[in-house]
């Protein structure tokens, strides 16, 4: 094995025996039994097409909770992590002095109106009087200015008890939006005024939610030409093991392209009431931007060898034939391909390691797989 002269023949020996299937139809099938091996048919029809990204999830409106009056806290309503509704009692202030204003400012209007009531039949008194001419115009027109001071007073104090009262409306804290309530930084006792930064509370919408995404900007075409018949439809997936996707459309597509990395931004809302999704967490995206008509195969039946790709399929006769295919993308659990394949054909997805073109094989009921499909970013449009 030293001398020179035998190396070509030993590269062209361990060449040829790297070909897939090339050193095995050499010699006869093995003990001359069928291999057994798994199928799945072909299909040919409607693909969607598929941009995958990553994506993030983000809460649609996020609302801090502060007082608009100041006050000590008498009462908390809710705990940390609680769902709320809209108008549901988070807070109450303690109201004591408030309420001592406002009978004050009630007492008030009464002796204003009491005062309005005569100022104004003064000045009636006194017109009747002007003109029996008993009273001089200085006094008249002095009798209508005092109703109108009297009646402006009236309407001051009115004002006053309205302010009052939206304060006490005010120490009633409630929830602004549906959402789930964050943490609770201020307890009972504690007092809250309405120029701190700090808020009481935060409360983040869940459901419905968005996620933002970005893809490559060739894509703009495709998504601006789908936006223009309906919202396209969106999947996201959690990035955990058989975490189940949730179903959306697109809403958004950012009125620019980043130049920094040639993408835009698109948003997706998406129905969260179950709450698979969740503010701040990373998602695998997918886009349908349309169907297209396509040959599609398990994506386990396609192999790859030094002359490409190909799929063996199971022809009527029991024997494995080589099909040479282009792969395109993989939609799911599926793989999008060109070549001689039509639909009903048998794609052999197990056990396609183990035969050559040619050999023989017997079908099998394929194996069960456990976990979600991989999920392979589509192609070029």
């Amino acid at each position: 094995m030293r001398n020179p002269r035998f190396l070509p023949f030993l590269v062209l020996l361990l060449c040829w025996l790297a070909l897939p299937g090339a050193a095995a139809p050499a010699r006869a099938q093995p003990g001359g039994a069928p291999v057994p091996v798994a199928t799945e048919p072909v299909r040919v029809g409607p693909v969607p097409v598929e941009v995958i990204a990553n994506g993030v999830v983000a809460a649609e409106s996020v609302v801090s909770v502060r007082p608009r009056v100041d006050g000590q806290i008498e009462q908390v309503h809710v705990v940390e992590g609680q769902m709320v509704r809209r108008g549901q009692p988070l807070f109450t202030l303690d109201t004591r002095l408030t309420r001592a204003v406002l009978a004050q400012q009630e007492a008030t209007l009464a002796r204003d109106r009491a005062q309005a009531v005569r100022a104004q039949a003064d000045a009636q008194r006194y017109q009747s009087l002007r003109g029996e001419s008993f009273a001089s115009q200085q006094r008249f027109e002095q009798a209508q200015a005092d109703a109108a001071a009297s009646a402006a007073t009236v309407r001051a104090t009115e004002a006053q008890i309205a302010q009052t009262k939206l304060s006490l409306d005010f120490a009633t804290i409630t929830a602004e939006i549906d959402g789930r309530l964050g943490a609770l930084p201020i307890r009972v006792g504690n007092v809250a005024r309405a120029g701190e930064n700090t808020p009481l509370a935060t409360i983040t919408q869940i459901d419905p939610v968005l996620v933002q995404f970005a893809v490559p900007e060739r894509w703009l075409g495709e998504i601006k030409a789908a936006m223009a018949e309906r919202p396209p439809h969106v999947r996201a997936r959690p990035d955990q093991p058989g975490a189940p996707a949730a179903e959306g459309e697109l809403v958004f597509v950012d009125s620019s392209v980043d130049t920094n990395t040639g993408t835009i931004l698109l948003k997706a809302r998406f129905p969260n009431a179950d709450m698979k999704l969740w503010p701040g967490q990373y998602v695998q995206v997918a886009l349908v931007t349309r169907q297209e008509e396509a040959i599609s195969v398990p994506a386990a039946a396609v192999q790859t060898g030094q002359q490409g790709r190909f799929v063996f399929v199971l022809a009527p006769d029991g024997t494995a034939r080589r099909r040479p295919v282009e792969l395109v993308r993989t939609v799911g659990d599926r793989a999008v391909v060109r070549g001689p394949l039509a639909e009903g054909d048998k794609a052999i997805t197990d056990g396609a390691q183990r035969v050559a073109d040619g050999w023989r094989v017997v079908e099998r009921a394929a194996p069960a797989v456990a976990g979600s499909p991989q999920r392979v970013s589509s192609s070029k449009p």
